[in-house]
């Protein structure tokens, strides 16, 4: 209401100035009787005088003055006014926006974990000075390269491949082989994306430190529970017919302490392990039938074992390691399945060209809630029935880490009194040709 106010008091003084000089120059036209000319000199001289406005108008707005323009109480003042307080507003504007730019930059300049912005095309925009020390880059003579220039071959992988499914938790630093670093690729506009890049030096240590805990205690171990279960076997229980079931939960429990034992030294040898010699032809034909024969030594016919063989290829790996794994899955299946259940194991190909090693069972299933925890150590799902069947709670864990070491993965499918699968993906760059009989045997 108080802008329309000031318009119609501006025109009201530009009109009352315009009909003023109109009046003046008809009575000095009709004083000189010359009217006509008269009016052409008065709207002569008003249009000049209107340019004059506007070119200082126009001067005013070029120089960008912070001064207030002047004032002549009419319609070029009134249009000045209101682009003096449009550009004001815009200079606030302007000064928060810039104020709130510097304090995020200040912030995320200050964090203890790299930030690195990149562009579509992964150049480097900006990055803060944690990014910095742990890539070894330097502003602003980097920004600008591509990002490729400061990460470690196996991250460069991870960014061409699928970065957004999940980070890299573990690749060596350029800057420094002793920094271990975990990488997280943040999408936050349709050019721009945030490499967030945190240093995980301090919990490798650690993590290293638990390993050679777990190793040494796990070695130590080793000789004297020997020492003791040779002992248990030597005591017949014939001899003191009164301890037979004392000696029978003694050596049962020391059977399960000395397999503990070798699953944490075998897990404790895998985690050690970046990579392994997995370059050796590992027979699967042949592999299946030893798993058969090792579920039903297991099983002693309790249990119908059928093998699947849907797939010719055999693998590129480890023998030793591949048969650990598969075989940790045919056991828990034969532990954790009543009696009369089902065990099938298949071998089969998958629709990306890869093939699948499966082991599927019908017994309890897996609450869907133990299902992301189910390949930590020692977590049990149900710990009274995992000590009934003997287990140890670290197979799931050797399998997870041996599958790594062989580029693929553990899926798990299970439904509660229906039965659960444990499915080990590889790609297709594992998979071999199987060898003719003639090859194998050296006939021509």
């Amino acid at each position: 209401m108080q802008l329309q106010f000031l318009q119609s008091h501006a025109w009201q003084v530009s009109l009352g100035r315009f009909f003023v000089l109109l009046a003046v120059a008809l009575v000095l036209g009709w004083w000189l009787g010359m009217v006509g000319y008269t009016l052409i000199a008065v709207l002569l001289g008003y249009s000049l005088w209107s340019l004059l406005s506007l070119y200082r108008l126009q001067s005013w707005l070029r120089s960008r003055q912070r001064t207030p323009p002047p004032e002549d109480r009419g319609v070029w003042s009134d249009i000045s006014t209101y682009l003096y307080m449009k550009l004001r507003a815009e200079r606030s504007r302007k000064r928060r926006l810039v104020n709130l730019l510097r304090a995020f930059r200040e912030g995320a300049a200050a964090l203890p974990d790299g930030v690195v912005v990149l562009d579509r095309g992964r150049s480097v925009v900006w990055f803060n000075e944690a990014a910095a020390r742990l890539l070894g880059m330097a502003s602003p003579r980097d920004r600008g390269a591509h990002v490729n220039d400061f990460l470690p071959v196996p991250a460069q992988a991870w960014l061409e491949d699928d970065p957004t499914r999940e980070p890299l938790r573990d690749a060596a630093s350029n800057a420094d082989d002793a920094v271990r670093l975990s990488l997280r690729l943040i999408p936050y506009s349709y050019d721009h994306s945030l490499l967030v890049v945190r240093d995980m030096t301090p919990l490798a240590r650690l993590e290293q430190v638990r390993r050679d805990f777990v190793a040494n205690v796990s070695h130590e171990l080793r000789t004297p529970l020997t020492v003791l279960h040779g002992y248990l076997e030597m005591l017949e229980p014939e001899v003191m017919p009164q301890l037979a079931p004392v000696l029978a939960d003694l050596r049962g429990q020391s059977r399960r302490m000395t397999q503990i034992v070798e699953d944490l030294l075998t897990l404790s040898r895998l985690e050690a392990q970046q990579q392994i010699n997995d370059s050796e032809r590992v027979s699967m034909r042949a592999l299946l039938s030893t798993l058969k024969r090792e579920a039903e030594g297991l099983s002693q016919g309790r249990h119908h074992i059928n093998i699947v063989p849907g797939c010719e290829s055999d693998l590129c790996g480890s023998t030793d390691y591949l048969h650990s794994a598969f075989s940790n899955l045919v056991s828990n299946a034969v532990r954790y399945t009543p009696e009369g259940g089902r065990i099938e194991i298949s071998w089969r190909t998958t629709a990306g060209d890869g093939a699948r090693f499966a082991v599927a069972d019908t017994g309890y299933g897996i609450p869907a809630e133990h299902l992301p925890r189910i390949t930590e150590r020692f977590y049990r799902v149900s710990t009274s029935r995992s000590r009934e069947s003997g287990g140890t709670g670290l197979g799931l864990s050797i399998v997870k880490h041996v599958l790594q070491l062989h580029q693929a993965r553990l899926e798990i499918e299970s439904e509660l009194g229906v039965g659960s699968t444990f499915s080990c993906v590889f790609a297709r760059e594992r998979l071999l040709a199987p060898e003719k009989e003639g090859l194998k045997t050296g006939t021509q």
